[in-house]
């Protein structure tokens, strides 16, 4: 079974499940809490706007030496990374797709395939350890606010378990030649050299990596970024909460949020992470005093947040495919020779 079989079996599993929620909870109370927040609600969206530039200051601070002339620039970086952004959250790509996207968006500017690409990896694996960082201060919230720690002792083994994971892949990153054996695979594969490994370009990139390894104060800037992105981010849950009716405390909002957000990229194959969003918020809003309406509410109003913040985002991007290859045509050029050239 490939994997969009795969991611398209998980959405539809993730949906049932999502819906099942729903109508377990009570469709009129959640409806309820929705209408009496109102207009207000529409406030998420340009508040989302905080925690996703902190991601792409964080992003800036790894491409900016292999970009001296600032061909991409932040209001740039920043539409990219909401095209990242949406693809992954709203797109059945497996929570990658969107960094590929990424990656081509950025050498439009000029930036050289093997750095933009670079940047993006160590940007994806820094993110890997702020939601370790995230979920375990999210843990930590919970159990002094319920005083129950047994609760939490299997989401600890969980993680702890799973911790070898990402240092295994900072290790790799940083000494193996991870994507020149890829390249040299797909050679051996494939029968020689084709548009698939030129654009894999092996060699390159593992030096981009390295090259990124070698700046740990870039490395530290761009992680702080993150980890503020993450917190400020929690912020929503607290605002949405209030709107609804149903105020709780920073921490409390914090603490939801983090447990919740590892949930989603634990089960990263659910497209959206359906189902997976609606039951976290139920099981660590009820931990807190929160009444299941309200977790089946924020659920909803977290997913128009992404609908209304996302789909624009997705239309600028196939208007700007669009507008590139109408460029490409009256210029006389193939869209698919300046596309590989591109790669």
């Amino acid at each position: 079974m490939n994997m969009k079989r795969l991611s398209y079996i998980a959405g539809l599993i993730g949906l049932a499940a999502a819906i099942a929620v729903v109508l377990h909870q009570g469709w009129a109370e959640v409806v309820h809490a929705i209408d009496r927040a109102g207009w207000p609600l529409l406030w998420l969206l340009p508040f989302h706007v905080l925690p996703l530039l902190f991601d792409v200051l964080g992003w800036r601070a790894l491409l900016a030496p292999r970009d001296p002339h600032r061909q991409a620039t932040l209001p740039f970086l920043f539409w990219v990374a909401a095209v990242r952004e949406a693809s992954n959250r709203l797109l059945p790509v497996a929570n990658i797709g969107g960094e590929i996207i990424g990656i081509r968006l950025v050498k439009w500017r000029g930036i050289d395939g093997a750095a933009a690409a670079a940047s993006v990896i160590m940007e994806v694996l820094l993110t890997l350890v702020n939601q370790y960082l995230f979920t375990a201060l999210g843990i930590v919230l919970l159990i002094e606010l319920t005083q129950d720690i047994g609760t939490f002792s299997s989401v600890i083994t969980a993680l702890v378990a799973s911790l070898p994971l990402p240092i295994f892949l900072i290790i790799l990153l940083r000494h193996g030649k991870v994507f020149s054996r890829l390249e040299t695979f797909a050679e051996k594969l494939l029968g020689g050299r084709t548009k698939l490994t030129e654009l894999i370009d092996g060699s390159r990139l593992d030096l981009e990596i390295r090259s990124q390894y070698s700046r740990p104060l870039r490395l530290m800037v761009a992680c702080a970024w993150q980890f503020l992105g993450f917190v400020v981010g929690s912020f929503e849950t607290w605002l949405a909460l209030r709107l609804l009716g149903y105020p709780i405390s920073i921490w409390d909002a914090i603490a939801i949020e983090a447990v919740t957000q590892a949930l989603r990229h634990i089960i990263f194959v659910v497209p959206a992470g359906l189902g997976v969003q609606e039951g976290g918020l139920v099981l660590f809003g009820n931990m807190i005093g929160l009444p299941a309406e309200a977790s089946v509410a924020l659920s909803l109003v977290k997913r128009m947040r992404e609908i209304g913040f996302g789909v624009p985002a997705l239309i600028s991007w196939q208007w700007a495919e669009a507008r590139r290859m109408r460029a490409q045509w009256r210029n006389g050029t193939s869209p698919e020779l300046s596309n590989s050239r591109d790669a």
